[in-house]
């Protein structure tokens, strides 16, 4: 079977996000924050409110759509990040998904008392993003560069095996020891659903993507690599073999010590990196010439004032050796003041 025909790009101006992906340093330094499409815009509430809980509006294209364009629209950041959610996934693979008000998603039945090959697999769940995308695509100004991403393996599959998120992981560590092989078919199905996905995303006009494994911190070094870096490494290998003129971020959030071998065996073409992480450390320790993306914490953002210029220019300077995407160590909280986001993108795009 031949491989999926590239989709055709209209939007012809220079994106500097993309240029950094593929290799190339710019200053200034392009700029996007994970979440930046969230609840410290009131125009996002406003909608959120119009249309109700969180997957309905996942689900309403042209909502996600629009909430993907507000802080683009705002800010002009130099990338859009798809709105939806990592557990899309386990969604179209025959879980059933709720998001509780005040107590986050539940999947049901949890995969940690009930076998994979009882679900009954739903993948048109997922057409809702697929057309998403392509509204985005269409209305998105030229210069700026259009983000996919998924969950990784790992990280799904902590919700998938506990239903619902966890502290420690424990459920879901204690299964991967107890049953390898059970929750090793776990992680084949989430890898092999998730390059499809971000193949569709692609070919519906995404320019890049993301692979989000914000739990890859609770584990030890050789789970670590057999389930973090082997099924992203496979993830990167049959979506370059498939895309390969797209960019593929990495981001184990909390991989410590542990990002240079992620960086070399994934082959990511960049990696993104969490606030706990030493900037300087970081630009001596990893590939040379790799894109970074990262790292400032989420909370100097809300602090403003000296502090976070102080945290904004030692990262600009770790990093000006090497292509660097300018991003939070994790995602912007609700909390956060518009006027520090508008003053951060003063201060990276100063230069």
């Amino acid at each position: 079977m031949d491989a999926p025909s590239e989709p055709s790009d209209t939007r012809q101006a220079d994106r500097p996000l993309l240029a950094v992906l593929r290799g190339e340093r710019r200053d200034p330094t392009p700029v996007w924050l994970m979440r930046q499409a969230g609840r410290y815009l009131p125009e996002y509430r406003a909608l959120r409110a119009e249309k109700g809980g969180f997957l309905d509006l996942v689900h309403d294209s042209e909502a996600a759509a629009d909430v993907t364009l507000q802080p683009i629209r705002r800010f002009g950041f130099d990338g859009a990040i798809l709105f939806s959610d990592i557990l899309v996934i386990p969604h179209a693979l025959g879980q059933d998904l709720r998001f509780m008000a005040g107590e986050g998603p539940r999947l049901s039945p949890p995969l940690v008392d009930y076998a994979l090959d009882g679900l009954e697999a739903a993948p048109e769940r997922l057409d809702p993003v697929y057309e998403t995308v392509r509204l985005v695509a269409r209305d998105l100004p030229p210069e700026t560069t259009f983000l996919g991403f998924a969950g990784s393996p790992w990280t799904v599959a902590t919700y998938m095996v506990a239903g619902q998120g966890s502290r420690d992981q424990a459920e879901t560590r204690r299964m991967a020891y107890r049953d390898p092989k059970a929750f090793g078919a776990i992680i084949d199905a989430i890898a092999a659903s998730t390059v499809d996905y971000l193949g569709k995303q692609i070919e519906a006009g995404v320019d890049a993507v993301q692979l989000f494994d914000s739990w890859s911190g609770s584990l030890s070094p050789a789970q670590f690599e057999h389930w973090v870096i082997a099924p992203n490494a496979k993830i990167v290998a049959e979506l370059r073999d498939r895309y390969p003129d797209t960019p593929i971020i990495g981001f184990p959030k909390g991989a410590g010590e542990k990002l240079p071998a992620y960086a070399r065996e994934t082959m990511v073409d960049a990696l993104g990196i969490d606030e706990t992480i030493d900037p300087e450390w970081a630009a001596d320790a990893l590939p040379e010439a790799l894109p970074v993306q990262g790292n400032l914490d989420p909370l100097a953002l809300i602090a403003g004032g000296e502090r976070l210029d102080h945290a904004t220019d030692r990262i600009k300077r770790a990093f000006a050796g090497r292509p660097h995407v300018f991003n939070l160590g994790h995602g912007i909280l609700p909390d956060t003041p518009i006027a520090h986001v508008e003053h951060l993108l003063a201060c990276v795009r100063q230069g």
